[in-house]
């Protein structure tokens, strides 16, 4: 897939993981809107060509591919592609991951298994190569890892979900030391609840029934939610703050609503 000719000052070649829906093609929205340059991908291969294609007819300098984080083969052709479509991959997003809610002992172990491999293992393996490159070419570049507040809030029926982002928020702040010297920053992004994500649109009717217990909880405390492209500006100022600060995360909550006014 071609990408059309991206404009604008400063531009930057991003490779976005889980870039096809929710807050993944909301990141790469935002992207191309300022002129920089995306290798989208995805498992799912229509999805990563609708994509393609609504960010092309708004002008977008576009790639896209079917993409598996848990293969490594499919993340180095992933790179090499983009790479001789775009040019050098200076902003990695690890992006991709998927969960089901439920107890854990009646989770099948193949999803517990699925969440951990995608989540924590594929976004590493995504992130590592994309490091690789930068370093070979010795160029500045940002590393950011799309985290949940279930890494730091117990929150039950997401277990593995919940280990697998927690695992990468540690590991992000070990990559960030290790990747001192190099002009490369490893940056979390923990995200609050959000909708219209895609989230859950495989979820069965009886896995919707958790947020009933997460509200009682307090854990969606009220109806205020946030959109994917609020979440998408976020990751735009991470990757746009000025070189010489690191950021170790950056956490963005919905706003609760407006309070009505009190009668008289």
């Amino acid at each position: 897939m071609e990408p059309s000719n991206g404009s604008g000052g400063d531009c930057r070649v991003a490779a976005l993981s889980g870039g096809s829906s929710g807050i993944g093609k909301a990141i790469a929205a935002a992207f191309c809107a300022r002129g920089w340059k995306v290798a989208l991908g995805a498992r799912r291969v229509e999805r990563v060509r609708e994509t393609v294609d609504s960010l092309r007819e708004a002008g977008g300098a576009v790639f896209g591919d079917t993409l598996d984080v848990t293969d490594a083969g499919s993340i180095d052709a992933f790179y090499d592609a983009a790479r001789e479509t775009l040019g050098p991959i200076d902003l990695v997003v690890s992006c991709a991951a998927h969960a089901r809610p439920g107890p854990f002992w009646e989770l099948p172990p193949e999803e517990i298994r699925s969440e951990i491999d995608t989540g924590l293992i594929g976004a590493l393996l995504f992130a590592r190569r994309g490091v690789r490159d930068m370093i070979a070419a010795r160029s500045r570049g940002d590393v950011v890892f799309i985290s949940s507040t279930t890494a730091a809030v117990p929150w039950p029926f997401h277990s593995p979900y919940a280990a697998s982002k927690a695992g990468l928020e540690q590991a992000s702040r070990s990559i960030a030391l290790e990747l001192e010297g190099t002009g490369i920053r490893s940056l979390v992004v923990r995200v609050g609840n959000t909708v219209g994500t895609g989230w859950a649109n495989d979820w069965q009717a009886q896995d919707l029934g958790v947020t009933r217990r997460w509200q009682q909880l307090g854990l969606i405390r009220h109806g205020g939610f946030m959109q994917p492209a609020q979440v998408a500006e976020a990751v735009i100022a991470v990757v746009t703050t000025p070189r010489g600060v690191q950021l170790e995360h950056v956490t963005v909550h919905p706003e609760a609503p407006m309070a009505e006014p009190a009668e008289d």
